[in-house]
């Protein structure tokens, strides 16, 4: 079988949402895969500041950060894209303007209001931050940092016709439900980011394949050549799926690795 590069999201792919850790058949099948000379590359919307401990454990060829604009191939960085600091904080002044809150998200930490906010969700985020050593060291009104995206919140009460019409000629809204929002920079994705990692390595579009399960995946999945959904997936996911594998707690990672032949055991391959 011919060399490939894995690209992996994170929450409810890898890492299991419910255990907060990657199964142990996954571990095993990414080592049978890297055994067999495959690149395994997580490929997420969080910046590296936020990549989860646990996936540090695991000797991953690299990190696709921040929906394209902070990669990474071993301690090597291989790209980076900031969003521009007057413009940066002209966004979040806007957000504040239409009545909406959230979290600006950096290549080196997490910023988020200082007062608390009317947004459970965006409290629930506080405290895992928080809890993570992230966001404590500079709040989202102060005005001397830099970032690469991010996550908004909205209700009733905010205007999010006139925020997205503002920001529609640089960035571009990823709808995560819930009237929540990823706010990324416009040209850049994970499936830019898995172009980039193709092309560095002269690897064609059926070497690539690609794992996930939210509609921020959305765009690597119309990329890739081989595409696997989760058991739990967007069913925004399916028209660009091929495969659909099970839950990552159920053995999901595993399964579809073995399915397609990666960890050497045969399989097949649909495509």
């Amino acid at each position: 079988m011919k060399k490939a590069a894995l690209f992996f999201d994170i929450d409810g792919t890898i890492l299991s949402e419910k255990t907060k850790e990657i199964p142990k058949s996954a571990i095993e099948a990414l080592l049978a895969a890297q055994k067999k000379g495959h690149l395994l590359f997580i490929n997420t919307g969080r910046t590296m500041c936020s990549i989860p401990a646990q996936l540090k454990q695991f000797m991953f060829d690299g990190y696709l950060c921040g929906c394209g604009t902070y990669l990474t191939y071993h301690d090597e960085v291989l790209f980076t894209r900031n969003i521009d600091k007057k413009r940066g904080r002209e966004i979040l002044n806007k957000m504040a303007e239409c009545n909406l809150d959230g979290i600006a998200e950096g290549t080196e930490d997490i910023y988020i209001p200082e007062r608390i906010t009317r947004f459970e969700r965006l409290e629930t985020s506080r405290r895992y931050f928080h809890s993570s050593g992230l966001g404590r060291e500079c709040y989202l009104e102060k005005d001397d940092f830099i970032y690469d995206k991010v996550f908004i919140y909205a209700d009733e009460r905010s205007n999010l016709s006139e925020f997205f019409s503002f920001i529609e000629t640089d960035m571009e809204a990823i709808d995560r439900g819930g009237n929540a929002y990823e706010i990324i920079q416009k040209g850049y994705s994970k499936g830019t980011a898995c172009d980039m990692i193709l092309k560095k390595f002269g690897l064609g579009l059926d070497q690539a394949y690609v794992f996930g399960d939210s509609m921020n995946d959305l765009s690597m999945f119309q990329y890739a050549a081989h595409t696997i959904a989760m058991g739990n997936h967007a069913k925004g996911l399916e028209p660009f799926t091929e495969y659909v594998t099970a839950e990552v707690e159920k053995g999901g990672i595993a399964q579809a690795i073995r399915h397609y032949g990666l960890d050497g055991r045969g399989g097949q391959d649909t495509k």
